[in-house]
């Protein structure tokens, strides 16, 4: 018999919800695959300032999800016209995980601020035990553990992490990161009545706040170029954007542990796709970190196969 963690899951669900499901978790998938996008478009978008970066992004993809919206027939302000408690779990967390991300690496070595922020999936994967009919099993937290070492190979570059007490504002200010879009992740499933559009007004209040704390704190920085506007446009439109609305399908009616844990594939990703543009190098310790993303993937995938 199998250990599991966690409240008592319900009956199998039938074919249709399965399928319902599996269906859902390939949705949060693509979210994934989106971020992987990340680096690469982020070096080349140019020198724009962070918080500017992603008061642009958020704004592109704040208007594309009201234009779909908008030729579906709906109405994009009522992406807008959501209670308080929604409002403050969306713009928390898509706005306040940039927040702090960019708090700690102000504050940190950008390896260790990075490999603590990236703590977020290893902490979906446990916080998912406490939802109702989850079950998390030996093979979820093996999973994620194993997939975490091969992402902090990746982040730390293969070097040596340091967490100087120097630094320990930047170090809380990455875990605030972690705890942040886990909580948002998690919760978004108990908050599965509201509708995956409401992302469009998280991302469109998201945008207004960056931008004053861009004009607070930054100055202003354009892009020089069309590569760069290109680039810009597609953080808008992909990984800051289409991603969340994907995300927010994955998390609340995909298989959340499994997200969890794909979701360490993302760095790997990005670095590969950096090398593919010429602008990284492929080592040994990408492909044993690669092994170990893929085998924590699979660890998880058997624990969800149990289901």
């Amino acid at each position: 018999m199998s250990r599991t963690i966690g409240p008592t899951a319900a009956a199998a669900p039938d074919p249709a919800q399965a399928r319902a499901r599996l269906r859902a978790t390939l949705i949060g998938g693509l979210a994934v695959a989106l971020w992987s996008a990340l680096a690469l478009l982020t070096v080349l978008s140019g020198q724009v300032p962070p918080f500017q970066l992603t008061a642009m992004c958020l704004a592109i993809g704040g208007a594309a999800g009201a234009a779909l919206s908008a030729l579906r027939g709906g109405d994009p302000l009522a992406a807008l016209r959501q209670r308080p408690a929604a409002l403050a779990l969306g713009i928390g967390g898509i706005f306040g995980y940039h927040f702090f991300y960019f708090t700690a690496l102000r504050n940190a070595p950008a390896a260790e601020a990075g490999l603590i922020a990236y703590l977020w999936p290893l902490l979906i994967v446990l916080f998912s035990g406490l939802l109702p009919g989850e079950r998390l099993r030996a093979a979820h937290l093996a999973g994620a553990a194993t997939a975490l070492a091969g992402a902090a190979l990746i982040i730390s570059q293969g070097g040596t992490l340091r967490f100087a007490p120097e630094h320990a504002a930047g170090f809380a200010a990455a875990g605030a990161c972690a705890l942040i879009w886990s909580g948002y992740s998690v919760l978004s499933r108990v908050a599965g009545h509201v509708p995956t559009d409401a992302v469009t007004g998280f991302c469109l209040a998201g945008a207004a706040l960056s931008a004053l704390c861009h004009l607070a704190l930054e100055r202003t920085v354009w892009p020089q170029d069309a590569v760069q506007w290109a680039a810009t446009v597609g953080l808008g439109l992909g990984p800051l954007g289409l991603a969340f609305h994907a995300w927010d399908v994955g998390v609340k009616r995909g298989d959340i542990q499994l997200l969890g844990v794909a979701a360490y594939a993302a760095p790997l990703a990005s670095t590969l796709a950096l090398a593919a543009a010429g602008l990284a190098e492929l080592t040994p310790r990408l492909l044993l970190a690669a092994a170990l993303i893929a085998g924590g993937a699979a660890l998880a995938a058997m624990g969800s196969r149990r289901r």
